[in-house]
C-alpha cells in the first residue's frame, strides 16, 4: 500500500502537467484556426475587421454579442463575428472562441466569450468609434494592409483576460491612468490583460480573474501568441511586456506596426 500511495504520489503531477500541455497544444490548435480566419478576411479585404462596431438598426448583420442578459458587454459587432460560424442565439462556433485552459471563475466569465479567452490587438483590430477621448488611439480607420506591416513581429492574437487588448494592458506604466475593471455595462473591457505577467500582480482585478491573471493559464506562465504572418508560438508571459524609457515605450513591431519605439 505504501508503494503504491508512493507511486500514486509520484505520477499525478506527472499526469497533471500532461493534461496542462495538452490543453495548450489544443489552445494553439483553435488560435490557428483564428488566425487563419483574421488573415482570410484581411485578404479580401485589404485590412483587417474591426474589433468592434457598436451596435445599431443599421450595421450590416444585426448578430451581436451583449454579453449575459446584455449586462456586461456593449452590444456590438466582434472581430470574430466578421470570421463567419459564430451564432450566439445558438452558440455554434462559440466552442473554437474558448481557451481550454482558461482560469477565470465565477458565472459572468464562464458563460461570457469575451471574457478568458483571445484578445484581438487594438492596434491591428481597431474599433470603429471609441467615446472615451483617452482610447482615441485605437479607434477610427483600420491600419493598412498587412504588406506594409513587420507581420512576422507583430502580435495579432494572444491570450487575454478580454476579447480585445492592447499594448497599455501590458505594461506597468501605460500613457494613461486606465479606469478601473467593473461589472457594469462596458465595464468589463478595462480588465484586459496578459495571464501570468508578474506586473498583474499590482493591477485591481476583477473577483474571479485572480488566478487566470497572476498564477497564468498555461505551464511555466506561458501564452500562445498568433502573428500577423499567420504563425503561433508558445511565449513566456513577461516576454510581451512593454516597457518605458524616458517617455517612449517599446511597444513597437510587436504591439505596434512602426518603428523602434512609442510616444503616444
Amino acid at each position: 500500500m505504501a508503494v503504491i500511495a508512493m507511486l500514486a504520489g509520484l505520477t499525478t503531477p506527472i499526469l497533471r502537467d500532461s493534461r496542462e500541455r495538452a490543453r495548450t497544444v489544443v489552445c494553439a490548435g483553435k488560435l490557428k484556426q483564428l488566425l487563419g480566419g483574421l488573415l482570410s478576411y484581411e485578404t479580401e479585404n485589404d485590412s483587417f475587421p474591426y474589433g468592434f462596431q457598436s451596435y445599431s438598426g443599421t450595421m450590416e448583420s444585426p448578430d451581436h454579442y451583449a454579453g449575459i442578459a446584455g449586462t456586461i458587454d456593449l452590444p456590438g459587432r466582434w472581430w470574430f463575428d466578421c470570421l463567419g460560424g459564430i451564432d450566439h442565439a445558438t452558440g455554434a462556433g462559440e466552442k473554437l472562441l474558448t481557451c481550454p485552459s482558461k482560469r477565470q471563475v465565477g458565472l459572468q466569465f464562464s458563460l461570457n466569450v469575451l471574457c478568458g479567452n483571445y484578445g484581438a490587438n487594438l492596434s491591428l483590430c481597431r474599433v470603429r468609434q471609441y467615446t472615451q477621448p483617452y482610447q482615441e488611439g485605437f479607434s477610427g480607420d483600420r491600419p493598412a494592409p498587412r504588406a506594409t506591416l513587420r507581420p512576422a513581429e507583430t502580435l495579432l492574437l494572444v491570450d487575454s483576460g478580454y476579447s480585445l487588448i492592447s499594448w497599455w494592458h501590458a505594461t506597468n506604466d501605460p500613457p494613461v491612468s486606465l479606469p478601473r475593471p467593473s461589472l457594469m455595462v462596458g465595464g468589463v473591457q478595462h480588465g484586459a490583460y496578459v495571464p501570468g505577467m508578474k506586473i498583474n500582480a499590482n493591477r485591481i482585478l476583477l473577483p474571479g480573474q485572480a488566478d487566470d491573471a497572476i498564477e497564468g493559464r498555461h505551464p511555466n506562465r506561458t501564452v500562445n501568441v498568433g502573428f500577423a504572418d499567420g504563425r503561433v508560438a508558445c511565449k513566456k508571459a513577461d516576454e510581451l511586456l512593454v516597457e518605458k524609457s524616458g517617455d517612449c515605450w517599446n511597444s513597437s513591431p510587436l504591439w505596434q506596426p512602426g518603428g523602434d519605439a512609442v510616444t503616444p
